[in-house]
Protein backbone atom coordinates (compact mmCIF):
# COMPACT_ATOMS: atom_id res chain seq x y z
CA UNK A 1 0.00 0.00 0.00
CA UNK A 2 1.34 3.12 -0.87
CA UNK A 3 -0.09 6.35 0.62
CA UNK A 4 0.25 10.01 0.32
CA UNK A 5 -1.06 12.06 3.29
CA UNK A 6 -5.35 10.87 3.47
CA UNK A 7 -4.96 9.94 -0.68
CA UNK A 8 -4.16 5.79 -1.33
CA UNK A 9 -1.53 6.35 -4.43
CA UNK A 10 -2.20 2.71 -5.22
CA UNK A 11 -2.47 -1.04 -3.25
CA UNK A 12 -1.39 -4.83 -4.37
CA UNK A 13 1.37 -3.51 -6.26
CA UNK A 14 3.41 -5.67 -8.88
CA UNK A 15 7.68 -5.69 -8.50
CA UNK A 16 8.47 -3.50 -10.91
CA UNK A 17 6.10 -0.82 -9.18
CA UNK A 18 6.98 -1.18 -5.78
CA UNK A 19 10.77 -0.68 -7.11
CA UNK A 20 9.45 2.59 -8.56
CA UNK A 21 7.90 3.70 -5.42
CA UNK A 22 11.06 2.79 -3.19
CA UNK A 23 13.16 5.13 -5.77
CA UNK A 24 10.42 7.74 -5.63
CA UNK A 25 9.68 7.93 -1.92
CA UNK A 26 6.44 9.38 -3.04
CA UNK A 27 4.28 9.08 0.58
CA UNK A 28 4.46 6.11 2.83
CA UNK A 29 4.86 2.77 1.45
CA UNK A 30 3.76 -0.61 3.72
CA UNK A 31 5.26 -3.88 2.03
CA UNK A 32 3.90 -7.03 3.75
CA UNK A 33 5.31 -10.09 2.87
CA UNK A 34 5.24 -13.84 3.61
CA UNK A 35 8.33 -15.18 4.01
CA UNK A 36 6.87 -18.89 3.11
CA UNK A 37 6.47 -17.42 -0.68
CA UNK A 38 9.82 -17.33 -2.20
CA UNK A 39 8.72 -14.67 -4.64
CA UNK A 40 7.52 -12.36 -2.17
CA UNK A 41 10.74 -13.21 -0.25
CA UNK A 42 12.96 -11.89 -2.89
CA UNK A 43 11.83 -8.55 -2.55
CA UNK A 44 13.88 -8.33 0.31
CA UNK A 45 17.26 -9.13 -1.36
CA UNK A 46 16.24 -7.91 -5.06
CA UNK A 47 14.44 -4.99 -4.60
CA UNK A 48 14.83 -3.57 -1.09
CA UNK A 49 18.51 -4.60 -0.68
CA UNK A 50 18.84 -5.42 2.67
CA UNK A 51 21.68 -6.87 4.37
CA UNK A 52 21.98 -10.44 3.94
CA UNK A 53 22.28 -11.42 7.65
CA UNK A 54 18.83 -9.44 8.16
CA UNK A 55 17.46 -11.93 5.60
CA UNK A 56 18.96 -14.52 7.32
CA UNK A 57 17.34 -13.98 10.44
CA UNK A 58 13.84 -13.58 8.48
CA UNK A 59 14.02 -17.06 7.90
CA UNK A 60 14.86 -17.97 11.57
CA UNK A 61 11.71 -18.86 13.14
CA UNK A 62 13.18 -19.15 16.38
CA UNK A 63 15.41 -15.42 15.85
CA UNK A 64 15.57 -13.64 18.85
CA UNK A 65 13.76 -10.11 19.22
CA UNK A 66 16.14 -7.55 18.81
CA UNK A 67 16.78 -4.06 17.05
CA UNK A 68 19.80 -3.39 14.96
CA UNK A 69 20.39 -0.48 12.70
CA UNK A 70 21.63 -1.26 8.95
CA UNK A 71 22.59 1.83 7.76
CA UNK A 72 19.25 3.80 6.11
CA UNK A 73 16.67 1.36 7.94
CA UNK A 74 16.37 -0.43 11.33
CA UNK A 75 15.38 -4.13 11.88
CA UNK A 76 13.21 -5.07 14.35
CA UNK A 77 12.21 -8.50 15.35
CA UNK A 78 8.74 -8.72 17.43
CA UNK A 79 7.69 -12.10 19.26
CA UNK A 80 3.77 -12.38 18.77
CA UNK A 81 2.18 -14.77 20.86
CA UNK A 82 -2.02 -15.96 20.74
CA UNK A 83 -3.49 -19.14 22.30
CA UNK A 84 -3.39 -21.94 20.59
CA UNK A 85 -6.88 -23.27 20.06
CA UNK A 86 -5.64 -26.35 18.21
CA UNK A 87 -4.84 -28.02 21.51
CA UNK A 88 -7.50 -28.87 24.47
CA UNK A 89 -4.77 -27.16 26.74
CA UNK A 90 -6.63 -23.74 27.28
CA UNK A 91 -2.88 -22.05 28.51
CA UNK A 92 -1.14 -23.55 25.66
CA UNK A 93 0.53 -20.85 23.23
CA UNK A 94 1.67 -20.64 19.50
CA UNK A 95 4.22 -18.19 18.68
CA UNK A 96 5.79 -16.24 15.72
CA UNK A 97 7.95 -13.80 14.55
CA UNK A 98 7.02 -10.69 13.11
CA UNK A 99 9.91 -8.71 11.47
CA UNK A 100 9.75 -4.82 10.55
CA UNK A 101 12.59 -3.29 8.06
CA UNK A 102 12.11 0.34 8.95
CA UNK A 103 13.01 2.99 6.16
CA UNK A 104 12.27 6.87 5.98
CA UNK A 105 9.61 5.96 3.46
CA UNK A 106 8.54 2.36 3.73
CA UNK A 107 7.67 0.19 6.54
CA UNK A 108 8.46 -4.14 5.43
CA UNK A 109 6.60 -6.06 7.30
CA UNK A 110 7.42 -10.26 7.39
CA UNK A 111 6.49 -13.35 8.85
CA UNK A 112 5.65 -16.69 7.63
CA UNK A 113 1.53 -17.67 6.72
CA UNK A 114 -1.21 -15.39 8.19
CA UNK A 115 -0.21 -12.57 10.76
CA UNK A 116 -3.51 -11.38 12.77
CA UNK A 117 -1.82 -8.36 14.24
CA UNK A 118 -1.20 -7.29 10.23
CA UNK A 119 -4.45 -8.22 8.96
CA UNK A 120 -5.79 -6.50 11.71
CA UNK A 121 -3.87 -3.08 10.91
CA UNK A 122 -4.46 -3.47 7.14
CA UNK A 123 -7.87 -3.62 7.52
CA UNK A 124 -8.03 -0.50 9.49
CA UNK A 125 -5.49 1.06 6.95
CA UNK A 126 -7.47 0.83 4.45
CA UNK A 127 -10.73 2.21 5.84
CA UNK A 128 -8.33 4.90 7.63
CA UNK A 129 -5.15 5.32 5.62
CA UNK A 130 -4.14 8.57 7.48
CA UNK A 131 -2.06 5.34 9.12
CA UNK A 132 -0.21 4.96 6.94
CA UNK A 133 0.13 8.54 5.61
CA UNK A 134 1.36 9.88 9.00
CA UNK A 135 4.35 8.41 7.85
CA UNK A 136 6.62 5.43 8.04
CA UNK A 137 7.93 5.37 12.19
CA UNK A 138 4.04 6.34 12.99
CA UNK A 139 2.80 2.92 10.67
CA UNK A 140 5.32 0.80 12.35
CA UNK A 141 4.57 2.21 15.84
CA UNK A 142 0.42 0.93 14.81
CA UNK A 143 1.77 -2.45 13.68
CA UNK A 144 3.65 -3.01 17.02
CA UNK A 145 1.39 -1.67 19.41
CA UNK A 146 -1.33 -4.14 17.97
CA UNK A 147 1.46 -6.64 18.35
CA UNK A 148 1.47 -5.34 22.21
CA UNK A 149 -1.71 -5.23 22.75
CA UNK A 150 -2.49 -8.80 22.06
CA UNK A 151 -0.27 -9.48 25.01
CA UNK A 152 -3.51 -8.35 27.38
CA UNK A 153 -6.11 -11.07 26.62
CA UNK A 154 -3.99 -13.27 27.76
CA UNK A 155 -3.57 -11.27 30.77
CA UNK A 156 -7.13 -11.28 31.52
CA UNK A 157 -7.81 -15.13 31.16
CA UNK A 158 -4.94 -15.54 33.79
CA UNK A 159 -6.85 -13.40 35.76
CA UNK A 160 -9.96 -14.98 35.90
CA UNK A 161 -7.47 -18.33 36.07
CA UNK A 162 -6.72 -16.52 39.19
CA UNK A 163 -10.16 -15.52 40.18
CA UNK A 164 -11.65 -19.42 40.35
CA UNK A 165 -8.28 -20.50 41.91
CA UNK A 166 -9.37 -19.41 45.72
CA UNK A 167 -12.47 -21.31 44.87
CA UNK A 168 -10.75 -24.79 43.43
CA UNK A 169 -8.34 -24.72 46.18
CA UNK A 170 -9.71 -23.30 49.41
CA UNK A 171 -13.31 -24.69 49.19
CA UNK A 172 -13.66 -27.33 46.89
CA UNK A 173 -10.00 -28.52 47.06
CA UNK A 174 -9.73 -29.54 43.68
CA UNK A 175 -7.30 -31.93 42.97
CA UNK A 176 -6.85 -30.86 39.01
CA UNK A 177 -6.00 -27.63 39.95
CA UNK A 178 -2.31 -28.06 40.70
CA UNK A 179 -1.82 -29.53 37.03
CA UNK A 180 -3.62 -26.05 36.29
CA UNK A 181 -1.61 -23.94 38.81
CA UNK A 182 2.00 -25.41 36.73
CA UNK A 183 0.65 -24.73 33.19
CA UNK A 184 -0.09 -21.49 34.15
CA UNK A 185 3.13 -21.15 35.64
CA UNK A 186 4.91 -22.36 32.87
CA UNK A 187 2.81 -20.01 30.51
CA UNK A 188 3.58 -17.16 32.73
CA UNK A 189 7.72 -18.29 32.50
CA UNK A 190 7.02 -17.93 28.76
CA UNK A 191 5.71 -14.99 28.22
CA UNK A 192 8.52 -13.60 30.59
CA UNK A 193 11.44 -14.70 28.23
CA UNK A 194 9.62 -13.69 25.43
CA UNK A 195 9.01 -10.00 26.89
CA UNK A 196 12.27 -9.14 27.87
CA UNK A 197 14.19 -8.47 25.24
CA UNK A 198 11.15 -6.99 23.61
CA UNK A 199 11.29 -4.27 26.80
CA UNK A 200 14.70 -3.24 25.45
CA UNK A 201 13.65 -2.90 22.30
CA UNK A 202 10.54 -0.25 23.03
CA UNK A 203 13.29 1.25 25.42
CA UNK A 204 16.20 1.89 22.66
CA UNK A 205 13.42 2.55 20.30
CA UNK A 206 11.72 5.46 22.42
CA UNK A 207 14.85 7.16 23.70
CA UNK A 208 17.92 6.44 21.56
CA UNK A 209 18.26 9.05 18.71
CA UNK A 210 17.71 7.82 15.36
CA UNK A 211 17.10 10.14 12.15
CA UNK A 212 14.40 7.46 11.33
CA UNK A 213 12.21 8.18 14.43
CA UNK A 214 11.63 11.79 15.09
CA UNK A 215 11.38 12.98 18.87
CA UNK A 216 7.53 13.33 18.52
CA UNK A 217 7.46 9.92 16.98
CA UNK A 218 9.35 8.41 20.24
CA UNK A 219 6.57 9.52 22.57
CA UNK A 220 4.30 7.27 20.89
CA UNK A 221 6.86 4.00 21.33
CA UNK A 222 7.33 5.48 24.84
CA UNK A 223 3.73 4.26 25.54
CA UNK A 224 4.35 0.82 24.23
CA UNK A 225 7.29 0.78 26.14
CA UNK A 226 5.48 1.39 29.37
CA UNK A 227 2.51 -1.44 28.27
CA UNK A 228 5.86 -3.76 27.84
CA UNK A 229 6.35 -2.40 32.26
CA UNK A 230 2.87 -2.96 32.83
CA UNK A 231 2.39 -6.24 31.28
CA UNK A 232 5.78 -7.26 32.86
CA UNK A 233 4.95 -5.73 36.44
CA UNK A 234 1.40 -8.23 35.53
CA UNK A 235 3.48 -11.08 34.97
CA UNK A 236 5.34 -10.69 38.17
CA UNK A 237 2.84 -10.09 40.13
CA UNK A 238 0.83 -13.45 38.65
CA UNK A 239 3.98 -15.32 39.61
CA UNK A 240 3.90 -14.70 43.03
CA UNK A 241 0.51 -15.19 43.25
CA UNK A 242 0.58 -18.46 41.87
CA UNK A 243 4.13 -19.86 43.70
CA UNK A 244 2.27 -18.63 47.22
CA UNK A 245 -1.12 -20.66 46.19
CA UNK A 246 0.50 -23.88 45.15
CA UNK A 247 2.56 -23.75 48.82
CA UNK A 248 -0.75 -23.50 50.00
CA UNK A 249 -2.12 -26.09 48.12
CA UNK A 250 0.98 -28.74 49.24
CA UNK A 251 0.10 -27.40 52.70
CA UNK A 252 -3.41 -28.48 52.75
CA UNK A 253 -2.48 -32.06 50.99
CA UNK A 254 0.31 -32.24 54.47
CA UNK A 255 -2.33 -31.14 56.97
CA UNK A 256 -4.48 -33.67 55.23
CA UNK A 257 -2.26 -36.30 55.09
CA UNK A 258 -1.79 -35.70 59.15
CA UNK A 259 -5.50 -36.07 59.52
CA UNK A 260 -5.36 -39.32 58.05
CA UNK A 261 -2.18 -40.75 59.50
CA UNK A 262 -3.85 -39.79 62.94
CA UNK A 263 -6.95 -41.37 62.51
CA UNK A 264 -5.07 -44.53 61.20
CA UNK A 265 -2.82 -44.20 64.39
CA UNK A 266 -6.09 -43.84 67.07
CA UNK A 267 -7.36 -47.25 65.34
CA UNK A 268 -3.58 -48.47 65.59
CA UNK A 269 -3.64 -48.06 69.20
CA UNK A 270 -7.44 -49.29 69.91
CA UNK A 271 -6.24 -52.78 67.79
CA UNK A 272 -2.99 -53.36 69.98
CA UNK A 273 -4.41 -54.53 73.24
CA UNK A 274 -6.84 -56.90 71.21
CA UNK A 275 -4.43 -57.76 69.30
CA UNK A 276 -2.12 -58.53 72.21
CA UNK A 277 -4.59 -60.59 74.38
CA UNK A 278 -6.15 -62.32 72.11
CA UNK A 279 -2.67 -63.98 70.58
CA UNK A 280 -1.79 -64.88 74.52
CA UNK A 281 -5.44 -66.26 75.41
CA UNK A 282 -5.45 -67.86 72.10
CA UNK A 283 -2.59 -69.92 72.99
CA UNK A 284 -3.01 -73.72 73.05
CA UNK A 285 -2.25 -74.51 76.83
CA UNK A 286 -4.61 -76.05 79.09
CA UNK A 287 -4.83 -73.84 81.86
CA UNK A 288 -5.64 -69.81 80.41
CA UNK A 289 -6.94 -67.90 82.88
CA UNK A 290 -10.84 -67.28 82.73
CA UNK A 291 -11.36 -69.49 80.06
CA UNK A 292 -13.92 -71.43 82.05
CA UNK A 293 -15.26 -68.22 83.39
CA UNK A 294 -18.74 -67.97 82.46
CA UNK A 295 -18.01 -64.63 81.81
CA UNK A 296 -14.83 -64.49 81.01
CA UNK A 297 -15.51 -62.85 77.09
CA UNK A 298 -17.31 -60.09 78.44
CA UNK A 299 -14.35 -59.48 80.80
CA UNK A 300 -11.50 -59.62 78.28
CA UNK A 301 -13.77 -57.55 75.80
CA UNK A 302 -13.69 -54.38 78.81
CA UNK A 303 -10.48 -55.35 79.75
CA UNK A 304 -8.82 -54.62 75.86
CA UNK A 305 -11.10 -51.40 75.33
CA UNK A 306 -10.15 -49.96 78.20
CA UNK A 307 -6.47 -50.98 77.29
CA UNK A 308 -7.35 -48.84 73.92
CA UNK A 309 -8.95 -46.20 75.27
CA UNK A 310 -6.14 -45.51 78.18
CA UNK A 311 -3.39 -45.71 75.21
CA UNK A 312 -5.40 -43.41 73.03
CA UNK A 313 -5.40 -41.04 76.18
CA UNK A 314 -2.02 -41.23 77.16
CA UNK A 315 -0.60 -40.50 73.47
CA UNK A 316 -3.30 -37.08 73.44
CA UNK A 317 -1.80 -36.84 76.95
CA UNK A 318 1.73 -35.98 75.55
CA UNK A 319 0.25 -34.12 72.55
CA UNK A 320 1.27 -37.01 69.87
CA UNK A 321 -2.05 -37.06 68.53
Amino acid sequence: MLVNGDSVLGRDFGVKEIAHAVRESQGTLWVDIDSSSRPQLALLEKVFKFHPLAIEDVLNPVSRPKVEPYGDYLFITLRVVTFMDATDDPYDLETTNLYFFLGPSYVVTVHAGLSAVVDQVAEIALRTPDIVGRGAARLAHQIMDTAIDAYFPILDRIDDFLDSLEERVFGSFDEASLRDIFAVKRMILSLRRFLSPQREIFNVLSNRPSPLLPGEVQLYYRDVYDHMLRINDSLDTYRDLLSSTMESYLSQVSNRLNLVTKGLAVVATLSVPFVVVSGMWGMNFSRVPLSHHPYGFEIMLVLQLALGGSLVWLLKARKWL
